[in-house]
């Protein structure tokens, strides 16, 4: 592939964004601000003017309104002159069969010089991939909701990625504004959802044995080690208390940690007995439309200042 043509500026590049729906409308968003020339395909034309209104709506929040004029949405894959497209990410529902379909057509549509790139969260790249003549320019890139606010962006190779791919789209993403990080092996969940993972199951665990409550399980990780992670992550932390400390640590605290190979019934039953959280009104707390409304109002304050906290440790953007 030419991979040239990924190390010039995001304005000088052509991206495709495959569904239209929260994330792949985020997604639209991260490009746009680096005044990447952006085409989102969504099939459902009726939802096509609200699309680009929230779209807009972010753009302008960020003071970079005037780049929604670089967007242009498309119903179709077929609607879309490949020729000078860079990039495309595909942000279809999490469905291996969905995605496969998806780059089983755009192996013919895409031409050799078209990074194809997959957001999901669950299906290995490699898994997407197989007896695709595309295998090696597929490549994941992961993004955590909301992607236009959270920076890190997780670049997965499979077995078959050209690595100078891998280096370059982490490039084209850091000049976008984004934190990107290579995820050298396609292992299941790669590494943020894999982190997270591993804190859930200890988590819900300690639930289940009636040793803390979800309130208190929140609290823990907000005010306590969580709060230190937004300056420094689990290792640059345990830098700054001493590897001698953390060592003694785990030596006593490793062999009482969960290691259950499916989630707790204090997790499990919920989805049986209908309780999502805030999409049925109830989880581990209770949701009416009053509470959910404050709730994601905080969460995105939060975030928002989070966000500048980190601004100076933030890759510049480089349209």
């Amino acid at each position: 592939m030419k991979q040239e043509q990924w190390l010039g500026a995001p304005s000088a590049a052509r991206a495709v964004v495959v569904g239209g729906g929260i994330m792949g409308a985020d997604v639209a968003v991260v490009l746009l601000r680096a005044r990447c020339k952006t085409v989102l395909v969504e099939p459902r034309q009726a939802l096509h003017q609200g699309i680009r209104e929230k779209i807009a709506e972010n753009l302008q929040a960020i003071e970079r309104g005037d780049n929604i004029g670089l967007l242009a949405m498309a119903a179709s894959i077929d609607e879309v002159d490949w020729q000078d497209v860079n990039l495309m990410i595909e942000c279809v529902p999490e469905s291996l069969e969905i995605k496969r379909e998806l780059f089983k057509a755009l192996a013919d549509k895409a031409p050799a010089h078209t990074l194809l790139a997959s957001n999901s969260s669950s299906f290995p790249i490699s898994q997407i991939a197989q007896g695709l003549p595309t295998q090696e320019r597929m490549i994941g890139l992961h993004f955590f909701m909301p992607a236009h606010i959270v920076p890190l962006a997780e670049v997965v190779l499979g077995p078959a990625t050209d690595p100078g791919a891998a280096d370059a789209l982490s490039a084209f993403m850091r000049r976008c504004g984004s934190v990107p990080i290579l995820v050298r092996k396609d292992v299941p969940g790669f590494i943020g959802n894999r982190l997270q993972h591993a804190l859930g199951r200890e988590a819900f665990s300690l639930i289940q044995e009636g040793i803390a409550s979800p309130e208190d399980i929140d609290a823990a990780v907000r005010f306590g080690f969580g709060f230190r992670y937004l300056a420094a992550g689990p290792v640059l932390q345990k830098e700054h208390a001493g590897l001698d400390v953390h060592a003694a640590a785990a030596a006593t605290i490793y062999p009482s940690l969960s290691n259950t190979a499916i989630p707790p019934a204090v997790l499990s039953d919920k989805p049986k007995n209908g309780q999502l959280g805030m999409k049925s009104g109830q989880g581990f707390y209770a949701w009416d439309d009053a509470r959910i409304k404050a709730e994601k109002q905080r969460y995105t304050r939060a975030l928002q200042a989070s966000l500048r906290i980190l601004a100076e440790d933030l890759p510049p953007i480089e349209p």
